[in-house]
């Protein structure tokens, strides 16, 4: 069975990453694409099980798994709340044949393109402007306008991040930008 391999994705808040992501993921079930399970120290949500949707650890657990250098990437969103993809469950992954899709902040995407390279395409998802980032978090209806300014200030300064990603498509129109993504993907993947 031939290794997998990886594929980084990721984008400001609103740019239509997961929409895109999930579209390749369900409708192109020949590029073998699976989510790395990643970690949190938040407690599960819903229906969420552990080794599912995330490896459910305490902070404590976290906090060793970082002095231990266990992780490919991991932050730390809010103050004992953390999120992080460990290097082992990758590699498991990958040994499977399974091509992995990281769905992560930009700092992230960076530092896992950096300790893969070639390995792994690195796919950056770009609004077509602020302004219609703007549009679409507000149409969106879910969020303060206090809370969507402060995405857009998030969004302004990830995009400068976009030169570092091997690959920019702009979200202009979904459709296009879906097919963009595909064409990109699949000539990685067959490469």
């Amino acid at each position: 069975m031939n290794r997998g391999k990886l594929l980084i994705v990721s984008a400001p808040s609103g740019s239509g990453k997961s929409t895109i992501v999930q579209w390749l993921m369900k409708e192109h079930p020949e590029l073998n694409l699976y989510f790395s399970i990643s970690c949190t120290s938040r407690p599960p949500r819903g229906t969420e099980q552990n080794g599912v949707e995330y490896f459910f650890l305490t902070e404590e657990e976290f906090r060793k798994k970082i002095e231990d250098d266990e992780f490919l990437e991991y932050e730390e969103v809010y103050a004992g709340r953390f999120y992080g993809t460990l290097k082992q469950q990758v590699e498991r992954q990958l040994e499977a044949g399974q091509n992995v899709v990281f769905d992560v902040d930009v700092k992230g995407g960076v530092n896992i393109k950096k300790y893969y390279g070639d390995r792994a395409m690195s796919l950056f998802i770009k609004p077509p402007s602020v302004e219609e980032l703007r549009r679409r978090l507000e149409g969106r209806g879910t969020d303060t306008p206090e809370a969507i300014e402060n995405r857009l200030a998030k969004a302004e300064y990830e995009l400068t991040f976009a030169p570092q990603f091997d690959r920019v498509v702009v979200n202009d129109d979904l459709e296009t930008a879906k097919q963009e993504a595909l064409q990109l993907v699949s000539h990685f993947l067959n490469s």
